[in-house]
């Protein structure tokens, strides 16, 4: 098949470097309206249609050679720390991020609330809307349950309109309980058949043929094991349409991740597999893409940096009756002024 094709070409150039030119964009702020596009406040920008946007993430898979990588963003200031974050590794490689993720938890913590599906979808787009006006990186987004068949086809619509290239959708049943809870929490599955209706109402909703609707495992998180999750798989790609297959653990080490990929590959009508080293943050990228990755989302990072850091000034100043002492380890207010152009 094609996929196996890409999939043997990325097996082959895991440690291969490609260095991207570094792009910033544009986008519309009215959602349906594509083609007017607001200028964006960081330096260096190019203008990128919506269209463009949501094609991205799919060409750059197709024709990268290697796996993407993503980072959770939450905010527009987390947005621009995903555009424009950029690293030289030990063997010289120069690295940035290939597109955002658009966390539901990291979206609803930032706003004071639980990780319960309670945050509006509307209110999620919003937030899209500030990440896209400062970044041109193309977003795959966090659907949680993706809510029912009817709701879910909906807000496929609404993502594909507003140029979201990819949403993925868990298996899961009842009040939303964050995955990283594991087994100390009810972690209750969708019966397959259901979730397939949900997949097809995704895939049937979307106008363009590259939107991208990737169905979330759920198996090893409720503790239903590796045979179920390739049950899963298999039938998500075969009778529900999925595009992706997500597969999560709360492991603390990835060996539960690597046998399941390591069966995944056996597949003969696969399609690309997506990974969040949150709990097994041992593995490699390079050691993820050898086994069969096709992205890799560090899916709650940057806000779970953010907290210690802001409690630890707040306490400081606090307990020292000034500012003073956080000087060094806070930005100058001079580049804070400079940070987001007018």
């Amino acid at each position: 098949s094609s996929y196996s094709s890409h999939k043997h070409e990325l097996l082959l150039s895991a440690a291969s470097s490609k260095t991207v030119s570094t792009h910033q964009a544009m986008l519309s702020r009215c959602a349906g309206r594509q083609g007017i596009a607001a200028s964006i406040r960081a330096c260096g920008a190019r203008t990128i249609t919506t269209d463009e946007r949501r094609l991205a993430l799919r060409k750059n898979l197709e024709s990268g050679g290697r796996m993407l990588r993503g980072v959770e963003v939450h905010s527009g200031l987390s947005a621009v720390i995903a555009e424009n974050a950029r690293a030289v590794r030990a063997n010289g490689q120069q690295v940035k991020y290939d597109f955002m993720w658009g966390s539901s938890l990291t979206q609803s913590t930032i706003r004071g609330k639980p990780d319960i599906e309670l945050v509006s979808t509307d209110t999620r787009i919003g937030m899209i809307h500030e990440a896209f006006e400062v970044s041109s990186l193309p977003m795959i987004y966090d659907g949680d349950s993706g809510g029912l068949p009817e709701i879910f086809a909906h807000t496929v619509r609404s993502l594909e309109r507003i140029g979201v290239s990819a949403v993925i959708i868990e298996d899961k049943q009842g009040l939303k309980q964050n995955s990283l809870f594991g087994t100390d929490r009810e972690q209750s599955l969708l019966p397959i058949p259901d979730f397939n209706r949900k997949l097809q109402a995704g895939k049937n909703a979307q106008e363009g043929k590259d939107f991208m609707v990737i169905a979330r495992l759920e198996a090893l998180i409720a503790g239903a094991g590796e045979k179920v999750a390739l049950e899963r798989a298999k039938a998500y790609i075969e009778d529900g349409g999925a595009d992706g297959i997500m597969i999560h653990s709360k492991e603390k080490k990835p060996d539960e991740i690597y046998s399941f990929m390591e069966q995944y590959a056996k597949l003969s009508n696969r399609v690309p597999l997506v990974v969040v080293p949150s709990s097994y943050n041992s593995a490699t990228e390079t050691e993820l893409e050898a086994r069969g990755a096709s992205f890799c989302i560090y899916a709650n990072q940057l806000l779970r940096a953010a907290y210690p850091a802001m409690m630890d000034v707040a306490e400081s100043m606090l307990k020292n009756e000034r500012s003073q002492e956080v000087d060094d380890r806070i930005m100058g207010i001079k580049k804070v002024l400079t940070l987001i152009k007018e």
